[in-house]
């Protein structure tokens, strides 16, 4: 299967790939990460690889879509992540991004989550797009509000014992 990689007028949104590995290792153990979506046991390459292989990629092959690289043009920096994920306990799909700490601010979340959310739409024929995030995660409210989604519920998945904030975009 050919995935497809998205483009905005300043970002490339290319599938993660195996090759990604020292990036997502990077990003999965930044403190936001650490204290907004929690502690993958992601701590070394090796572990970085099992990671993209195991909870990555059989999304792809399931779906057709999953989690994006995101990388600035100008310069191929990996900046962050972003995409649609298929999460055990929700109904439907969810959007989700993460940035490293020096990228953050600067636009990069809005423009690749509207850029995948289109696409989730548009080319993939979601009909309902949830977002989830902690209630001390401020910044996520911000962006996942100002993408149109709107507040649901408050939910807990699966066995964990944290409340999430849940967020949904229908449409119309």
């Amino acid at each position: 299967m050919k995935l497809k990689t998205f483009e905005t007028e300043r970002l490339l949104l290319r599938p993660a790939v195996v090759e990604d590995a020292a990036f997502v290792l990077e990003l999965l153990n930044t403190p936001k990460w650490l204290q907004f979506i929690g502690d993958r046991n992601v701590k070394n390459l090796e572990a970085a690889k099992t990671y993209i292989k195991t909870r990555m990629l059989p999304q792809y092959e399931r779906l057709g879509y999953g989690n994006y690289t995101v990388i600035r043009k100008r310069d191929s920096v990996k900046l962050g992540c972003c995409g649609l994920y298929d999460r055990e306990g929700l109904d439907g799909v969810d959007i989700g991004f993460s940035f490293l700490p020096q990228y953050e601010g600067q636009g990069y979340g809005y423009e690749s989550a509207h850029c995948i959310m289109m696409a989730g739409i548009n080319q993939f024929g979601l009909q309902k797009i949830g977002a989830i995030t902690v209630e001390e995660n401020l910044a996520s409210q911000r962006l996942i509000k100002k993408l149109g989604l709107i507040f649901n519920k408050k939910i807990r998945l699966g066995d964990d014992d944290e409340e999430l904030l849940y967020y949904e975009f229908i449409v119309s």
